[in-house]
């Protein structure tokens, strides 16, 4: 834990620090993020334990003794098994039940911190940026309790094309703020405010004029709710998938699925009416019989011998040139249609992928202690080391073959490339034969591949071939 927590400090280095915050306020932050860290921490705990217990059993010949003894390995590994399948219930709950809570804690102390203490987001001598807001700010100094005094402030204010058009400067400022709304007042006292004015011809944008105006007062408010829109109480709409235990996911999986059908639906029938083709109700059949009726009396009148490509050239030329600039911008049209609302479809799947990974990588980790320990226990008896090195290496790349495996699966079930069911348990399926050809070798009391160890073979090898090269010479 202690090591994920120095990765943890690292990964929000640029939220913490040169931030003016507390000590007891970062190390609250850090204690409500421990429980997320579980799902890495406890398969690794469990692998590295396991190894190095029985790679220490087998080195002092404690299994030698136990069987011996007329003590199966089984039987020795009996109330190990008993208690790593209550840790992996104890995994569940924390999963479902903790880690939400405090996913929900994080995200309620970021946006505890940018209300009573805005100046946080605000670090002195560099341009900082405002998220949630088109700005970007800089101070000289700041000042007060909080922070909330301001000297030398500039303000770059971008427009909704992204473009900096907008300058405010001013001697002093103060942040007024209140833990019961959403809202930054920023007052600024004796400045200026510079505007660029975007004139519609080309000629007076050559001019490049511009707007200034002199302040003694002038008061801007902030929407900070785009900081952290995750709030504890938040509705369901805007509360992320990892805020959720298995009831509230498996709702919110029906109600998203239901929602993503219907949007398709939706706009199947309106790409339909736009192109001019009405799909027939199979229920109708009525209209459909009659349909086919004034279909067939139309066929009868037809020119057979007229082919569909001359239909076009039956039109006058000025009026076929316009009938195919239509039909070619309706294409267009239609295409750059389709084409947004993918992108809108491709984000509500991933919403949905997320549900799912979340709710079955709850179980997951349950099933990853104790998968683990079947493969940590067995190949601790085989290799008969223990302490912090070899097996500490050989559990190091164990567990990054599963969490990488399992970070690859996700990121690929998260955009559709794979089912997000197959995604959270990817790294549970290649580890499990693992865990089963281990356990069968170290109850034959075989090595690791072959009749003997695999690393010691692998040793003698090498000594051979040294042996034969002095020989030779």
């Amino acid at each position: 834990m202690v090591i994920f927590i120095f990765q943890t400090v690292w990964l929000f280095i640029d939220d913490l620090a040169g931030k003016d915050l507390d000590i007891w306020i970062i190390g609250k932050f850090l204690l409500y993020y421990m429980p997320t860290l579980i799902d890495k921490v406890l398969p690794l705990t469990v692998l590295l334990a396991s190894l190095l217990t029985f790679g220490t059993f087998a080195e002092n010949y404690e299994f030698a003794a136990m069987k011996a003894s007329g003590v199966s390995l089984q039987h020795a590994m009996r109330s190990i098994i008993v208690f790593v399948l209550i840790l992996g219930v104890g995994a569940f709950f924390l999963a479902n039940n903790i880690i939400p809570a405090s996913e929900q804690k994080i995200f309620n102390m970021r946006r505890n911190i940018a209300k009573v203490k805005p100046a946080a987001v605000i670090v002195e001598g560099v341009f900082s940026d405002i998220e949630g807001t088109q700005m970007n700010m800089k101070v000289a100094k700041k000042s007060g309790d909080k922070d909330q005094y301001l000297e030398d402030v500039i303000i770059h204010q971008k427009s909704q094309s992204k473009v900096n058009t907008t300058v405010i400067k001013s001697k002093r400022g103060e942040l007024i703020s209140s833990e019961a709304s959403d809202l930054i007042q920023l007052v600024l006292y004796d400045g200026y405010y510079y505007e660029e004015i975007q004139p519609k011809s080309s000629k007076n944008r050559q001019k490049r004029p511009f707007t200034r105006s002199r302040f003694e007062t002038y008061v801007k408010n902030i929407d900070v709710s785009e900081l952290n829109n995750q709030d504890i109480e938040a509705e369901s709409d805007i509360m992320t998938d990892k805020m959720k235990n298995v009831i509230r996911l498996t709702k919110d999986i029906d109600s998203l699925k239901d929602n993503n059908l219907r949007q398709v639906r939706a706009f199947s029938k309106n790409i339909y009416t736009r192109m001019g083709a009405f799909p027939i109700e199979k229920e109708d059949s009525l209209k459909t019989e009659a349909l086919k009726t004034s279909l067939e009396k139309r066929a009868s009148k037809i020119d057979t011998t007229a082919n569909t490509d001359d239909l076009v050239s039956l039109l006058p030329e000025w009026q076929r040139s316009q009938m195919l600039s239509n039909a070619k911008s309706s294409v267009i049209n239609i295409l750059n249609t389709v084409k947004g609302k993918r992108e809108e479809l491709e984000k509500r799947y991933e919403i949905y992928n997320r549900h799912i990974l979340s709710l079955h990588k709850k179980f997951a980790l349950a099933f990853a202690c104790i998968i683990l320990f079947f493969v940590g226990a067995p190949l601790g008896a085989i290799i008969r080391k223990g302490g912090l090195g070899l097996p500490m290496v050989i559990a190091i790349i164990l567990f990054l073959t599963y969490y990488f495996i399992g970070v690859f699966a996700e990121n690929s079930a998260k955009k559709g490339g794979i089912n997000p069911v197959l995604g959270a348990w990817l790294s549970m399926i290649i580890m499990m034969p693992l865990g089963v050809y281990l356990t069968k070798r170290a109850t034959a009391d075989r090595g690791l591949m072959g009749d003997g160890n695999f690393i010691q073979r692998i040793t003698e090898f090498f000594k051979f071939r040294k042996k034969k090269k002095v020989n030779a010479k």
